[in-house]
């Protein structure tokens, strides 16, 4: 509710958004990266990539998306950031390691391309539903607890 009402968290949440873009483009390119080219295995792969856009993620939104969140020394935010992170590799590798599987079989019986691209579909589509709820636990938790000394 408070994100139809407050323009200003409206615009909090777009550029939360917008970083997430950025942060799933990292994800998505180092997670096909390894498991394409390293031959990782999508869970290992998933984790390193998260761990990137993490990174990523932090650094915009410390510096763009909540620019007046400045009572925190910046260790001690990007822990609090990574901690809330590391929540949502807990929500994510079951997502990742459950949801594959169906999704491969469902693509492979409609007869998407062939195995490889059926197996590439669906680490994406999984990767992206993944990337999709933890966007929302990571808003909302580090809007909250994180960032919870702006107006």
């Amino acid at each position: 509710m408070i994100l139809v009402k407050n323009v200003k968290e409206r615009e909090r949440f777009l550029k939360f958004a917008v970083v997430g873009v950025i942060g799933a483009v990292i994800d998505f390119g180092v997670m096909n990266l390894l498991t394409q080219v390293a031959g990782m295995l999508l869970v290992t792969a998933g984790t390193i990539s998260f761990v990137c856009a993490i990174i990523s993620n932090f650094i915009w939104n410390r510096y763009w998306t909540y620019p007046d969140s400045r009572s925190r020394p910046i260790f001690r935010q990007l822990v609090m950031f990574f901690a809330v992170n590391i929540a949502g590799v807990a929500i994510r590798i079951p997502i990742l390691h459950f949801a594959e599987p169906p999704l491969l079989k469902l693509l492979e019986s409609i007869g998407v391309g062939g195995p490889a691209t059926a197996e590439l579909l669906a680490k994406n589509f999984t990767l992206a539903l993944a990337v999709g709820i933890v966007m929302l636990w990571n808003f909302f938790v580090n809007r909250y607890w994180t960032y919870n000394d702006v107006d």
